[in-house]
């Protein structure tokens, strides 16, 4: 039987990497990714079997070309940052990843691509004490102002994945996860999100580690390899033409508890210190997964403490 192609954008990021290691020796699949700068010259030494190809995905004629003769898209090249940038420098996350996404759908659909699958966020949900599920969303009110131009952005993408689906050739995933960590996360505290940064706190630290904020948002966590294993279930088992699934851990834990779970796993006596005055953007929230869970049989398989335990463990043999 002929492998499927896969054509996996962002590669060399965060996630993508992941993928890359999920994807680059599967027996069904062959694979070809996406890379745009010259430092990544190592990690395609690294996959000889992968198809690299080198593209600026915010021009029309290199989305076309990386579409050609492909029939899975993972489209998880972006424009990203960490909650510093989201609040100083929101644009960023706006214009480039706008065009980036409308380019690569479109031409997906004119080069007939029969699945895509575009990972979203939930900075389009608002706070919440309970489980929400995707149609707990309502297009009708304000999005959090830190949130205003990235959040809306997502749904302008979900909305264009809708579109196209409708036009009847290619299939379209959507996933809003929750907060994603694991293997190749940035650890750098300039572009970290929380988790990679407070990983990196702890591990770096000697009697203390400054936390931004008073701690009390909540956040819901997802190891990167349950991501990985819904995407394979999507390719699986979805049948209809759009899909908009959460996918998440469906828990949340405040900043402060988690901060103090890793020191806990580290195994250091640390103490914690709030900076307030750095930028911290309070919003709790979690997600009910029961849709994924019912139309495709994922959940989630490795708990916070695991994950925590799993990802110290890579830290300290790649990174340390």
């Amino acid at each position: 039987m002929d492998k499927k192609r896969i054509l996996l954008c962002g590669a060399t990021g965060f996630i993508g990497r992941n993928l890359l290691e999920h994807y680059s020796n599967h027996d069904k699949y062959d694979l070809r990714a996406t890379y745009f700068k010259n430092s990544s010259f190592k990690l395609r030494e690294q996959y000889p079997n992968v198809r690299w190809i080198y593209a600026d995905l915010n021009i029309s004629h290199y989305a076309s070309y990386v579409t050609k003769d492909v029939d899975i898209v993972l489209q998880f090249a972006a424009t990203t940052s960490g909650a510093k940038d989201i609040t100083t420098k929101p644009y960023i996350h706006v214009t480039d990843n706008a065009v980036m996404n409308s380019l690569l759908l479109r031409a997906a659909y004119d080069n007939g691509a029969k699945h895509f699958i575009f990972p979203s966020c939930t900075v389009m949900y608002q706070p919440s004490d309970l489980p929400l599920k995707e149609n707990d969303f309502d297009g009708h009110d304000e999005l959090l102002a830190k949130y205003f131009g990235v959040g809306n952005t997502k749904v302008y993408i979900e909305k264009m994945c809708e579109f196209y689906s409708r036009l009847g050739r290619t299939k379209h995933t959507v996933l809003r996860h929750s907060n994603i960590y694991g293997p190749h996360d940035k650890y750098d505290l300039e572009k970290s999100h929380v988790f990679g940064a407070t990983i990196t706190k702890v591990m770096t630290a000697e009697n203390e580690v400054t936390m931004w904020g008073t701690g009390e948002e909540k956040r819901d966590l997802l190891h990167v390899h349950d991501l990985i294993r819904f995407i394979d279930a999507a390719i699986e088992k979805q049948e209809t033409p759009y899909e908009l699934y959460n996918v998440g851990l469906g828990e949340a834990v405040t900043i402060d508890s988690l901060v103090k779970k890793i020191i806990k796993a580290s195994g250091k006596k640390l103490k914690i210190k709030k900076d307030l005055s750095q930028p911290t953007i309070k919003t709790s929230l979690f997600l009910d997964c029961s849709k994924a869970e019912t139309e495709l049989g994922w959940a989630p398989e490795i708990s916070l403490d695991d994950g925590i335990d799993l990802t110290l463990s890579w830290y300290k043999e790649n990174i340390l």
